[in-house]
């Protein structure tokens, strides 16, 4: 394995590496989105919506998402107008896009320019965005401000999958047809020259009768893989992306020969580099190799088709894109390696990673930070063990243990108890007693120490947290007791600040004191002429003019 930049190095490598994966929760993990830059404009509860998204652009300015509810958002640089708001005004806050409302997206691919290229669960197309070489597939070189159906050699045919080029695009159709439109310099359309193709064309030669089951795009280039497993490729080919044992230009599809007798599933496009999964979960690579992106241990391109050493584990995703030098894998027991071009530096060979969805290499390493594929954000609904606990705290269904404290019972359970607590540990101990009395302290303290059990956190008054310091303090539960302190600096006032003083120095705060003393000095006028300052405590009183007066707060 190639080692990361310092500081991209795992916390501990070789742990990853040993210990068993758990593929079974992280699978449940939902992806956090938040890991691409662009959606900090984007506040908590918006973000909490999302259940599909698109980062694109030349920079990762650009974002597409949608929502719980079905609508569709916005926003960034909109370069071209590639956002399809009618104007190509920035935005950074979402906009939505009302001229998609009542379409859900299947799939989604954009271009350089950038434009977008999106699919329909009805299999309808929509494009828009730059359009300079007619990859809006119009008709027209006009930039799409708006989202534009197109049906041209499309209106009776479901599209199930789209790709995009730098500025070429690519559908593919329910009954295994590829058609493509747009910029055709070195042969990308797959149409037999080199002239623009400005509607969409379907890509006939050695495609003709084959079913195609997927397809991708490189910068200029395209393939597809048919239900045979074999693969079909054609455009540019100047860094031997096309995996055809030469440097020259394909303007049709031809078969890579090299891949004869292995079975192709899926394909991946780089910017000029090129992988394939096959059915035993082996991967190929070739093209470019100036980062490494092939995984060759080397920076030499590649013509053929040449096997990347992941690991033993059998491979059951690979990830590419056309705006990216980057590369990643992940195998069957969750492990997510990458390699090629990583924040500008080159990783030569498969690196593992923490991760634990190949999207994440892109949002965190590629550059720009874009998306891949269009993400998709389920929520979840998987309790983790402490949620599981929290929810339990005070339920009657499932206790075995009862306080009863001011008349009230408070649910709890003995064995969390016991793991938690020194205190129970030791008291409920060959304890079989099912109620528990207490009358040492109140019934909002009690219950705000054994929900902290089940919790790690409390919620209280300042008044209420200094009983709760009182019990922290005789069960010698420390970490309890700097949360009430916490609790008490955030709800101090002038009012409150002698009794929070008084508590502090009962029960031996000391930061907490001289806390609360510093606050009485800085509001001194103010608190001297509170109900709390004329009823304190003598020697506290004594104590608290002799230590103002050493710090001059009698000055003036």
């Amino acid at each position: 394995m190639s080692a990361l930049p310092r500081d991209l190095e795992l916390s501990n490598p070789r742990e990853k590496l040993t210990k068993p994966v758990q593929a079974t929760l992280s699978s449940l993990k939902m992806l956090d989105v938040g890991k691409w830059p662009i959606f900090s404009l984007c506040s908590e509860e918006e973000l909490q919506l999302i259940r599909q998204a698109c980062v694109f652009g030349s920079a990762g300015n650009e974002v597409l998402y949608t929502t719980v509810n079905d609508e569709i958002f916005v926003l960034g640089t909109n370069c071209c107008g590639c956002l399809g708001l009618g104007d190509v005004q920035s935005t950074i806050e979402p906009r939505r896009l009302d001229s998609l409302n009542g379409k859900k997206i299947a799939c989604l691919s954009y271009g350089s320019g950038p434009h977008i290229v999106l699919a329909t669960t009805e299999g309808e197309v929509f494009t828009w965005g730059h359009n300079a070489y007619s990859q809006l597939g119009n008709g027209t070189t006009n930039h799409g401000l708006v989202p534009c159906h197109i049906s041209t050699n499309l209106s009776n045919k479901q599209v199930i999958e789209v790709a995009c080029g730098s500025y070429h695009s690519l559908v593919l159709t329910s009954d295994g047809e590829v058609f493509a439109w747009g910029y055709n310099n070195s042969g990308q359309v797959g149409s037999g020259s080199t002239v623009n193709q400005p509607i969409p064309r379907r890509v006939t030669g050695c495609l003709q009768n084959k079913v195609v089951v997927t397809i991708a795009c490189g910068q200029m280039c395209c393939m597809a893989v048919v239900d045979t497993g074999e693969v079909y490729v054609w455009g540019y080919n100047g860094n031997g992306q096309l995996g055809l044992g030469n440097s020259g230009n394909q303007p049709t599809p031809c078969r890579v020969a090299a891949l004869q007798g292995i079975r192709v599933q899926r394909v991946a496009c780089g910017y000029a580099h090129t992988l394939v999964l096959t059915d035993e979960g082996q991967v190929y690579a070739w093209g470019a190799n100036s980062y490494g992106q092939l995984g060759t241990g080397n920076k030499s391109n590649q013509s053929y088709p040449t096997p990347v050493t992941v690991e033993k584990d059998r491979i059951i995703e690979i990830a590419a894109c056309h705006s990216t030098h980057t590369s990643a894998a992940k195998t069957q027991g969750g492990h997510v390696y990458m390699w090629g071009q990583c924040r500008g530096q080159s990783v030569i060979l498969p690196h593992l990673t923490h991760f634990s969805c190949t999207d994440d290499v892109f949002a965190c390493f590629a550059t720009p930070a874009v998306t891949w594929r269009l993400l998709s954000v389920e929520p979840d609904d998987h309790l983790t063990v402490a949620e599981s606990l929290k929810r339990e705290f005070d339920n009657p269904d499932t206790a075995d243990l009862k306080f009863l404290v001011d008349g009230k019972y408070i649910y709890a359970h003995k064995v969390l108890l016991k793991i938690r607590c020194e205190h129970f540990r030791s008291s409920l101990e060959d304890n079989e007693d099912d109620i528990v009395e207490m009358s040492e302290f109140s019934y909002p303290v009690y219950r705000a120490f054994l929900e902290y059990l089940y919790t790690d956190s409390i919620s209280l008054s300042p008044e209420e947290a200094v009983g709760l310091l009182d019990l922290a303090t005789f069960y010698r539960e420390n970490r309890l007791k700097k949360l009430c302190q916490q609790t008490i600096k955030q709800g101090i006032c002038e009012e409150n600040a002698i009794a929070l003083l008084s508590a502090a120095v009962k029960y031996d705060a000391q930061d907490l004191e001289e806390f609360c003393f510093r606050f009485c000095i800085n509001h001194l006028t103010v608190v001297t002429q509170t109900s709390g300052f004329a009823e304190m405590d003598h020697d506290l009183l004594k104590n608290f003019i002799s230590k103002a007066s050493r710090v001059g707060a009698f000055k003036n």
